[in-house]
């Protein structure tokens, strides 16, 4: 039989010329590395990709795509030949790097160097807290026996996130996480040498991992990698395996950063065939006992699969109901969602239970700590924690102990100073299944992350990202902590939800929306909250926070309304003050609209748009932000931030920048002036 190993280098090289583009190189080295996955080390179903006791693989080096739609297409993912043909074309199933969502087979979404090996720690975290949370006593193992098989480039090494993430995965003791790193010495400007000279695996052991290689991996016979694994499963440490590896292998752009980008040519792909044994001209083939041999181990893959089903059924029978019902809801029927009347009812006695006592003022960042313990509560799928701010952002869970290396059944993670790591590990978690994850940090070290951010928008991945001290009201920490820009930031990013309650009414609606609401999409939650007390306002809605986004919290009590203010989070307050003494002095009415989730009401209707903001109206936005996503757009003026905060305690800063009544009632005059309001852009 012909090698199968070389038959996937001239696969993987025909799909990229068959394109015109992508990268050849990685895909012919790293070939031997992929058949031992897929066809020795790996458990999984094919016919069923998301079953959950599957072994996970992840490409972090996502440019070499070409190789990962090879292994799926020969593995029976269901992708086929003329998918493969269909490499970087549009609606294909085989896009330039793999995309989550687009592809059975493919777990999470790479090509952002990084962000797949850090999303790779985060899925054998969540495996190892499974683990220990459902092993019982006399019952099947459901969980122990996974592992997360990772495949990194040196630009994955080389970016500061996998620092950060492989760090922790150390710290933890991962021993679930095998990565086989790419040692190929080239990167696309050249040798590695001009810019990486580092010992990578003395930096991984002082990471507290288990280092091993194999030298020649691309010539390496199974047996070899069958004993490294061996050793890497062995091991209570997360494992990096050093593979010595020749981009481009057999082509005659072997060993030079030209294979990197670039197809290799009809010529050197005809080259190449003949050498490994391959008929030169034929293009895509694969002879049919390679097809033969794969379809054979899906087969028997399929009836570990029938095996593990019967431990499933046999734990589900033996354990307490609860459990039980607890596992069905996470890994069959999905996370309990409410929707309409029901969704409504909950979100507003958990308001009234929690809140409705509360006169006294308090940050939103503390009453977001009460949301969160409340939904934890009830949903053991929320799991996560904070960049060593838990104090700070309140996110401590009391209903549950730490993740630890000794209790890994812990849902409370401890990230460190690693925002970036943190976001693609929440990621990870919530690629894995069963989980909804969150994290915190201060609102403007989210620009740390926002890379991480924007993946898990295009992936689809659902998360709560706790984000508080929310904008310069923080104080004396001055402009390197206070956000000024980070919120139109995120509400210019596709797919991604920002909220910034006013008080603690809205905060359990921002919460019911990433964890409860069967109407929300799959996607990251940022809720941006408050270190400054602010009171209960009166007029505060959850469900009409979660559902429309912004609402009229006050609405006029005097005739002749021509202005409208608009408000988030902390100056909600201050607009209804300054539209309460409005009214008073000028004897004309004032409407008040909290817009918790810009992002949200700008998803309604053209008519409930034009009830909250009607034409003839001035409307008069209020946020410690800059105006860029609100001046011309969802308001005629903005009465905001001009530039970067200052250091002082937050009533000084709020004279020096105009967040006063009087300042406030002074720019609704001058916006009374106007003669015509054009209708807004909603």
């Amino acid at each position: 039989m012909v090698d199968p190993v070389n038959v996937i280098r001239c696969l993987a090289a025909d799909v990229v010329q068959g394109a015109k583009s992508g990268h050849p190189g990685a895909p012919m080295g790293l070939a031997p590395i992929a058949h031992y996955l897929f066809r020795y080390a790996m458990r999984y179903d094919p016919k069923d990709p998301k079953w959950i006791a599957r072994d996970r693989f992840v490409l972090s080096n996502g440019h070499a795509s070409a190789l990962m739609y090879t292994m799926l297409h020969l593995a029976g993912f269901g992708l086929t030949l003329q998918d493969l043909k269909n490499f970087r074309q549009i609606g294909s199933k085989t896009p330039g790097h793999p995309e989550r969502g687009e592809t059975d087979g493919v777990e999470v979404t790479t090509g952002p160097l990084g962000q797949g090996i850090s999303n790779a720690v985060g899925m054998a975290a969540a495996q190892k807290h499974l683990s220990a949370r459902y092993k019982k006593e006399g019952l099947p193992d459901l969980f122990s026996d996974t592992f997360v098989y990772c495949i990194s480039g040196d630009g994955c090494l080389q970016e500061g996130i996998s620092s950060e993430t492989c760090s922790l995965a150390g710290t933890l003791e991962l021993g679930n996480l095998v990565v086989f790193w790419d040692d190929n010495k080239i990167q696309i400007d050249g040798s590695t040498d001009i810019a990486f000279r580092e010992d990578v695996c003395k930096r991984f052991e002082a990471y507290g991992w288990q280092i091993l290689s194999i030298p020649k991996a691309d010539t390496a016979e199974m047996e070899v990698f069958e004993e490294i694994i061996k050793k890497a499963k062995a091991d209570n440490r997360p494992t990096l395996i050093r593979c010595e590896t020749v981009i481009g292998f057999g082509s005659a752009k072997e060993g030079s950063h030209h294979c990197h980008g670039s197809p290799l040519g009809e010529d050197d792909i005809c080259a190449v065939k003949a050498k490994f044994g391959l008929p030169p001209k034929a293009k895509y083939h694969v002879p049919p006992e390679v097809y033969a041999d794969y379809k054979t181990h899906a087969e028997q893959l399929a009836l570990k699969h029938v095996e593990w089903r019967a431990q499933w059924e046999e734990y589900l029978a033996g354990c307490d109901k609860p459990i039980a019902e607890e596992l069905v809801r996470r890994f069959s029927t999905g996370p309990q969602t409410l929707d309409g009347a029901n969704l409504k009812a909950f979100v507003e006695k958990m308001a009234i239970r929690l809140f409705a006592d509360k006169d006294k003022p308090m940050a939103t960042r503390k009453l977001g700590g009460i949301v969160l313990n409340e939904f934890a509560k009830e949903f053991v799928e929320i799991m996560g924690g904070s960049a060593d701010l838990t104090g700070s952002n309140c996110t401590n869970l009391s209903v549950d102990s730490p993740f630890t290396t000794e209790h890994p059944e812990g849902r409370e993670m401890h990230f460190g100073v690693r925002e970036h790591g943190m976001v693609a590990m929440t990621n990870g978690i919530s690629a894995f299944g069963g989980f909804v994850p969150f994290d915190a940090t201060f609102l403007v070290f989210i620009g740390y992350a926002i890379g991480s951010v924007r993946v898990a928008a295009l992936s689809h991945l659902r998360s709560l990202h706790v984000m508080t001290h929310d904008s310069i009201f923080l104080g004396e920490d001055g402009p390197t902590h206070q956000p000024v820009e980070t919120l139109a930031q995120l509400r210019a990013m596709p797919n991604v939800y920002t909220f910034r309650p006013c008080d603690g009414v809205e905060c359990v609606g921002a919460y019911g929306k990433c964890f409860i609401d069967k109407e929300s999409k799959d996607a990251p939650y940022v809720v941006a909250l408050s270190r400054q007390n602010l009171p209960s306002l009166p007029g505060s809605d959850a469900y009409l926070t979660l559902s429309r986004g912004a609402y009229v919290t006050r609405e006029a009590e005097k005739p002749d309304m021509k202005l409208i203010l608009v408000a988030t989070g902390s100056e909600v307050e201050l607009a209804i003050n300054s539209a309460v003494e409005y009214e008073k002095v000028f004897g004309k009415g004032v409407r008040v609209v909290s817009a918790p989730c810009v992002d949200i009401f700008r998803e309604q209707d053209e008519e409930y748009k034009r009830e909250v903001f009607p034409d003839g109206c001035g409307v008069l936005s209020i946020e410690a932000s800059l105006a860029f996503g609100w001046e011309g757009v969802l308001s005629h003026e903005h009465h905001g931030m001009g530039g970067f905060g200052a250091s002082a305690p937050a009533s000084k800063l709020a004279e020096k920048f105009g967040f006063t009544v009087e300042s406030v009632i002074a720019h609704m005059q001058r916006l009374a002036k106007r003669s015509v309001f054009h209708p807004l852009i909603l």
